[in-house]
């Protein structure tokens, strides 16, 4: 509508317009601007009041220097930024973040535009996470990490004035702390660790398992450590086991246009992580088992990763082994053992707990415990680089240690009552 100079512009309800105000043809409104870079931006409403709340938020955020494309730019967006500037991290911790990621955050609440996201949309993010797709906190907080950090790179770019996602977990740990609620690692029990070491001997199907399953519950060595070792790291004669480096697999991932599945090694993320390990018997016995298997089978190292080659722990084809291969064959291995106990003693008989690869690493440890090994040499041979981590162990299997001590102890105290009593040694008091 063409005004004189002068005459204020109104909408068809004859409500003056401010500058950058315009009503359309169908009713609605927009506002229109340029911000200080140069660009043109549009907001609309169906209402004038609508439209000139909408306005506040421009004109705070002009003087607040957030930028005028934070209302249309995705969280998704942001995260490819993010992904190309990340630098100063392993490139095994890097990938992890990027699956992480792309996982959980990609395919739904990455869609959501940066502006609009708040404290209480990231807690509904986190709940549904935990509530309906049963992630456990410690995803959970790796989802939060690179969630996080993505959104502290919005605000170095003014695309936020602050951070919605800080303290947000602190929050849901401590209001869902029943659902939060982390079960500790259980370690094997000697009769359990027994069980398992001598099925795996005597069973024909699984002895070939033997080997790399002893190695770990010998050394307490991580499953990547254990399954990048090659043979020029030990030695058999000084008895000692040189951790420098670790295999990691990637899993239907992309980068640099590789898909699917391939491994590389890293050196250890700390140098904590590079150590001599000393070489128990047991483990010495097993590396030769495996020598001696792979002879007769005449298998060979096929594989060359990131220059490393000749692993001692391959599969029937000669490449390395796969961390979810071996905890499928843990799987296959505890039903089977359970199964045969049952089969001769009953469901009275101890049986296996199920249990993955890492708990092999606990059980090393709880055996350092119980055999009175002092913290600083367990720290230095699990490779914690804080010794705090070794020391809660080290009281969470002390605890239950003096729990079982105490319990013999009554139970040899009400025997020697008994006996007493039934001897006539007991004075009664009147």
């Amino acid at each position: 509508m063409a005004t004189k100079r002068g005459t204020k512009r109104k909408d068809k309800s004859r409500v003056v317009l401010k500058k950058g105000e315009s009503q359309r043809k169908d009713g609605t409104y927009d506002y229109r601007w340029t911000s200080k870079n140069g660009k043109r931006h549009s907001i609309y409403a169906q209402t004038l009041e609508e439209l000139r709340i909408k306005e506040e938020v421009v004109v705070r955020d002009e003087m607040d220097g957030i930028r005028a494309e934070a209302r249309c730019t995705t969280l998704n967006e942001l995260f490819e930024v993010w992904a190309q500037v990340k630098r100063g991290l392993k490139d095994n911790t890097y990938q992890n973040y990027l699956y992480v990621y792309r996982q959980f955050v990609e395919p739904d609440f990455g869609q959501s535009r940066i502006s609009s996201i708040k404290k209480t949309d990231i807690k509904r993010f986190y709940n549904m996470l935990a509530d309906q797709r049963g992630l456990k906190i410690s995803t959970i907080e790796s989802v939060h990490t690179v969630l996080h950090q993505v959104l502290t790179t919005a605000v170095e770019d003014n695309y936020l004035r602050s951070n919605p996602s800080d303290n947000v977990l602190r929050e849901l740990k401590k209001e869902k702390e029943k659902e939060f609620e982390t079960v500790k690692r259980k370690a094997l029990t000697i009769p359990e660790q027994n069980i398992f070491l001598n099925y795996l001997k005597k069973t024909p199907k699984y002895q070939h398992w033997y080997p790399i399953f002893a190695v770990m519950m010998g050394t307490g060595l991580r499953v990547g450590e254990a399954t990048g070792l090659r043979w020029c790291d030990i030695d058999l004669q000084e008895r000692t086991i040189s951790v420098n480096h670790t295999l990691v697999n990637y899993d239907h991932r992309e980068t640099e246009g590789r898909k699917g599945c391939y491994f590389n090694c890293h050196s250890p993320k700390t140098e904590a992580g590079k150590r001599m390990v000393p070489m128990i018997e047991t483990v010495r016995e097993a590396f030769l088992l495996e020598r001696e298997y792979q002879k007769e089978a005449e298998l060979k190292c096929t594989v060359s990763v990131d220059g490393y080659t000749d692993f001692i722990f391959i599969n029937r084809f000669g490449e390395c082994q796969h961390q979810g291969t071996l905890n499928k064959a843990l799987r296959r291995i505890i039903r089977d053992c359970n199964d045969e106990i049952i089969e001769k003693e009953g469901m009275d008989a101890v049986l296996l707990p199920g249990f993955s690869c890492h708990i092999l690493r606990h059980t090393f440890t709880t055996r350092m415990c119980e055999a009175g090994v002092n913290v600083k040499v367990m720290q230095e041979v699990l490779g914690h680089k804080d010794i705090s981590t070794t020391m809660n162990i080290y009281a969470d299997v002390t605890k239950e240690l003096e729990t079982t001590e105490f319990e013999n102890l009554d139970r040899h105290f009400t025997a020697w009552m008994k006996d007493a009593d039934e001897n006539g040694d007991v004075e009664q008091v009147s």
